[in-house]
């Protein structure tokens, strides 16, 4: 499916989410997307599918960061399949009003308010339903910082600095993080009876 055809079959939603990095700063976005749960009913996933797998584009001319160091090339990152045909989580054609900017990865970047925003890959180009745990670039850059989950926690440090609080963007005060960035009553059951430490 291309991008044009995206763009007709799927109506657009404004959201206006809740961002959290895992660097501890954080924004309030008003996003413009669809539901990713309405892109994988159409491709109608098979019993076996546990996890979609996402990909960006590779393009060393326009992306001249991309070069093998610490994160290898094509981003990559994954989802639980419940995780992504929550309603929550959808695909973001733009951002304030407008498509979105070079910086917000166009013309398609996921958005899963709930977690850290390394998980909402800029850039897609490829969307795979697939049986086993997709690898992912910062986890495999550092799985011991950087867990396949990312839900935001605050009783789950980083190993160089704190998740308890946060600065948002635009203030000059710390706040309180929020589990789940503040989505704790939408999300929480699924992660029903899961260690959050060891599932970071």
């Amino acid at each position: 499916m291309v991008f044009e055809q995206i763009q007709t079959q799927f109506p657009v939603e404004q959201r206006t989410y809740r961002m959290r990095c895992v660097e501890a700063w954080s924004m309030v976005v008003p996003w413009a997307g669809f539901r990713l749960s309405a892109l994988l009913e159409k491709a109608r996933p098979m019993t076996e599918a546990k996890f979609v797998a996402f990909e960006s584009l590779l393009d060393q001319k326009r992306m001249p960061n991309q070069i093998p160091g610490e994160l290898q090339w094509p981003y990559k990152e994954g989802l639980r399949l419940d995780e992504a045909m929550h309603p929550l989580t959808i695909i973001a054609t733009g951002t304030y009003g407008r498509g979105l900017p070079p910086s917000n990865g166009p013309p398609l970047r996921l958005v899963v308010p709930w977690k850290y925003g390394f998980k909402s890959i800029k850039s897609v180009v490829k969307i795979q339903l697939v049986a086993d745990q997709p690898v992912t670039a910062w986890n495999q850059a550092a799985a011991h910082e950087n867990g396949f989950y990312a839900n935001v926690n605050p009783a789950v440090d980083h190993p160089r600095w704190s998740q308890a609080t946060e600065l948002r963007v635009g203030e000059s005060f710390r706040r309180d993080t929020l589990l789940f960035n503040g989505y704790e009553k939408q999300v929480a059951h699924l992660y029903q009876g899961m260690d959050l430490r060891i599932h970071f």
